[in-house]
């Protein structure tokens, strides 16, 4: 097979492959210069809507909807866009080998890229059960997701066990957000972990008392402290029932696996130096090997905030870190200075009538302030976390635009605070006045 010569290529098809995409053609890419290659068969979309608007029963997302880039706002790219902009879109092509040294990448059909600037994109991948040898977790209906393909099976399944039972296995993000939706699509819902609370990477005991309170008042089962460790299935092959740790057994017609994702760097194994599990980058997202960049999950870079690296796994980094990528790309090539990365961490999620936004970092002590009654008509509540005598890190339930500003705000500035009760006592006004 003829290779293919590209000045860049964007290896991936997620949020940073298509935000990439838009930055490039932003900073000016002669046609042909560019080629972004995805194993999925659609351009790049915004991957929080699958969890969340893809699956409601009534006026449900839908490509070309939520292609990127308009979960931040930006204008909608189609497959068209790429063709007018002249960006090569190589889509359901999956590369199985990368030799860094003599930038060439090799798909799974045997084709052959060339490039000399590489951008891996490529994003994290769902742990899965059977990957431990979990007994009988390859039964059908055990389902994950990662990709709107993943998507469209759970509808599928959401569809033929109409009303049905369904575990969810795992209290993070996805547990949460699916737990939401398929109850709103009138499935019974359990959900089983085996941590104290949910979001323990997140929340704190307080945080999480009010969304267990909240989810169990919809009608969502929570059982902690335990863990799937069997599932037996009917003459057909569909997952029948959900065996736990503690020797309980629950019922199911389909089972969703939210335990987290492990970042797609197998392909450069060897070749490019790793650290906590990603591939390491300095503050422009430059690898250890010349002319490639890491961005997104993948990426291990310096939070100069911190002072320190870390790896963070969240659409906003996704977005940002590819941005950030791709204007040092075109700086070096001008010989242009560009800005270290100065990313402030930022999570949230939205379930029900629910919607919560984070910033900063969760380390120290910590205060509860607000109305966190999980039967309040009108949740507002949020929680300041305090190191070393500075603000370092704020949560919010229910704010507003203005609100989530000034908590932002709070994280990134880290105002001294003389003691805790007046954190307790001021609230969110604290925030609002700085």
């Amino acid at each position: 097979m003829a290779e293919k010569h590209f000045k860049y290529v964007i290896l991936g098809g997620g949020v940073s492959a298509g935000y990439a995409a838009r930055e490039f053609s932003k900073l000016g890419v002669k046609p042909g210069e560019l080629a972004l290659i995805s194993k999925e068969a659609v351009a790049p979309y915004e991957r929080p809507a699958l969890s969340k608007a893809y699956l409601f029963p009534e006026g449900a997302a839908r490509l070309p909807g939520f292609h990127v880039c308009v979960g931040s706002g930006g204008e909608r790219l189609l497959p068209e866009w790429y063709k007018e902009k002249g960006i090569e879109l190589i889509l359901s092509t999956e590369i199985v080998k990368a030799d860094l040294a003599s930038k060439t990448l090799i798909s799974a059909a045997g084709e052959t890229f060339k490039y000399h600037f590489l951008i891996i994109a490529t994003g994290s991948t769902v742990i899965r059960l059977t990957d431990f040898h979990v007994e009988g977790a390859n039964a059908k209906n055990i389902l994950y997701l990662r990709e709107i393909d993943d998507a469209d099976k759970l509808i599928d399944v959401i569809k033929a066990k109409k009303n049905g039972k369904v575990v969810i296995v795992g209290g993070g993000y996805i547990g949460l957000e699916l737990s939401a939706v398929l109850k709103i699509n009138n499935l019974d819902v359990n959900m089983v972990y085996p941590e104290p609370w949910c979001m323990p990477r997140l929340f704190t005991s307080g945080i999480a008392a009010f969304y267990e309170g909240y989810y169990a008042n919809k009608g969502i089962n929570i059982i902690k402290g335990t863990v799937a460790v069997g599932f037996t299935s009917d003459a057909n092959g569909e997952v029948k029932e959900v065996k736990l740790k503690d020797g309980r057994v629950l019922e199911a017609d389909i089972v969703v696996v939210g335990v987290g994702g492990r970042p797609l760097t197998t392909l450069f194994k060897g070749q490019v130096e790793e650290e906590k599990g990603g591939i390491k980058t300095d503050g422009f997202f430059k690898t250890s090997v010349p002319d490639v960049y890491a961005v997104g999950d993948v990426a291990t870079f310096p939070l100069k905030l911190y002072n320190e690296i870390r790896r963070v796994e969240h659409v906003d980094h996704a977005r940002k870190s590819a941005e950030q990528a791709v204007k040092a790309i075109k700086a070096s090539e001008e010989g242009k200075p560009v800005e270290e990365y100065d990313y402030l961490p930022y999570f949230y999620s939205r379930a029900f009538d629910l919607s919560w936004q984070f910033y900063g970092d969760n380390v120290g002590e910590t205060v509860l302030f607000g109305d966190n009654s999980p039967t309040s008509p009108k949740p507002k509540f949020g929680t300041y976390w305090i190191k070393d005598g500075k603000v370092v890190g704020a949560f919010l339930e229910g704010g507003t635009p203005e609100e989530n500003k000034a908590i932002a705000k709070v994280a990134r500035l880290q105002p001294a605070v003389e003691n805790l009760d007046q954190l307790t006592n001021e609230g969110l006004t604290f925030a609002c006045k700085i």
